[in-house]
């Protein structure tokens, strides 16, 4: 079991990179390609937007075929191929396509590990090694920082997805050689998406899925790069160190996270407080949004580190979850949270365009309080919401 959890982490780490690594190619794909934040925001949208659409085929692969065939096949070829079409790209379409094709193939790897997780392991370890997994996952966020621009000025950005998709094609195969289906549950596995949608409970959970990811995801997917670029005038390189702060920051913070619902006897205060902090965060961050570069890297990197309660709000809804619907369970969930930024990232893009007349701090202004918002109205709907307990 342990070698097949390891290269569904290391799968998770490329899924990490992919949705992170537009970031630091904004400056080469416009130079290149004549392709603009505008677009790149629509590219990263279509990737958490295809990830999500995922979630419910995935689900049920999930439940029925098990871990192992969905995630190595789906990485093998979403993941690689989509990478070989960016490799190869000329234009927008090029890159709509890959990000759409990468998208599809990330979409089983995390999940197929939080379905190994609750299937053979006890439930109150369940968001302690969510979090772990999540923590190494971020790792990719690392490498699609300062490594990335570093390998996108030493041997171009084509060539670094050429190597990436060959990552992928190594780690899918060694996926599907190692990975161990639990064996599933007995007595009565009928059931269906529509059954855990009958749960009252879950409803109040949703807003706040929806909207908890959409602070790191969207900003340390894509706009902390154009908006060192714009506001500061920062190199490729320095927007890699800050982006990799912010990185670290994320790893930190999912692994702080990770015991505290055992440590504090609370799920749901856990998860709302971080939430309430991050939105608080994104507020100072517009104040101050043209002041100084690294005050706003830091304040991104503590956004990246409070907004990391993803595992928490997933182990909170898991408990209630009966055991054959534990693999839909799971994606319901990541479906909401992924589809989540998808959707900030198109909305992202357009309030860009709309506020670009300005000056250079105003477009990222506008983004960071639609976020905000976005997130302070998710909580209204959380705050009403019960704990669980395993």
């Amino acid at each position: 079991m342990q070698t097949g959890l390891f290269m569904l982490a290391l799968a998770y780490v490329l899924s990490q990179f992919f949705r992170a690594f537009l970031a630091v190619l904004t400056a080469p794909l416009e130079a290149d390609l004549g392709i603009g934040p505008d677009v790149l925001a629509t590219a990263s949208g279509l990737w958490f937007l295809s990830f999500a659409c995922m979630q419910i085929p995935v689900g049920w692969a999930l439940d029925t075929v098990g871990p192992r065939r969905t995630a190595g096949w789906l990485l093998l070829i979403g993941g690689g191929g989509g990478a070989a079409l960016f490799a190869v790209a000329q234009g927008p379409l090029y890159i709509h396509g890959a990000m759409l094709l990468i998208g599809v193939g990330c979409s089983p790897v995390l999940m197929a590990s939080f379905y190994i997780f609750a299937r053979s392991f006890p439930p109150a370890r369940f968001a302690t090694l969510a979090a772990l997994m999540i923590g190494v996952g971020t790792v990719g966020n690392l490498i699609s920082s300062y490594p990335m621009a570093l390998a996108a000025d030493t041997i171009g950005w084509r060539a670094s997805l050429w190597v990436l998709a060959a990552a992928c094609t190594g780690v899918a195969l060694g996926t599907l050689a190692s990975v161990q289906d639990p064996e599933q549950p007995e007595g009565d596995a009928r059931g269906s998406l529509l059954d855990l949608l009958k749960m009252p409970a879950l409803w109040l959970m949703l807003p706040i899925m929806f909207v908890n990811y959409a602070p790191i995801g969207a900003i340390r997917g894509l706009w902390i790069g154009p908006y060192l670029t714009d506001v500061f005038a920062l190199s490729v390189a320095q927007v890699g160190i800050g982006t990799l702060a912010m990185s670290l920051a994320m790893i930190a913070g999912t692994l702080v996270y990770g015991p505290l619902d055992r440590i504090l006897g609370t799920r749901k205060w856990v998860a709302f407080g971080g939430n309430a902090i991050t939105a608080l965060l994104l507020v100072v961050l517009i104040m101050v949004s043209a002041r100084d570069p690294w005050l706003s890297v830091a304040l991104m990197a503590a956004i990246g580190f409070f907004g990391a309660s993803f595992p928490v709000i997933i182990a909170h809804a898991r408990a209630l979850f009966p055991p054959h619907l534990t693999g839909r369970g799971v994606t319901l969930m990541n479906l909401f949270g992924i589809g989540g930024v998808g959707l900030v990232q198109f909305a992202s893009g357009r309030i860009h365009t709309a506020w670009s007349d300005g000056t250079p701090e105003a477009p990222y202004v506008a983004i960071f309080a639609f976020i905000a918002m976005a997130l302070a109205a998710g909580l209204l709907f959380y705050v009403w919401s019960r704990d669980t307990r395993d």
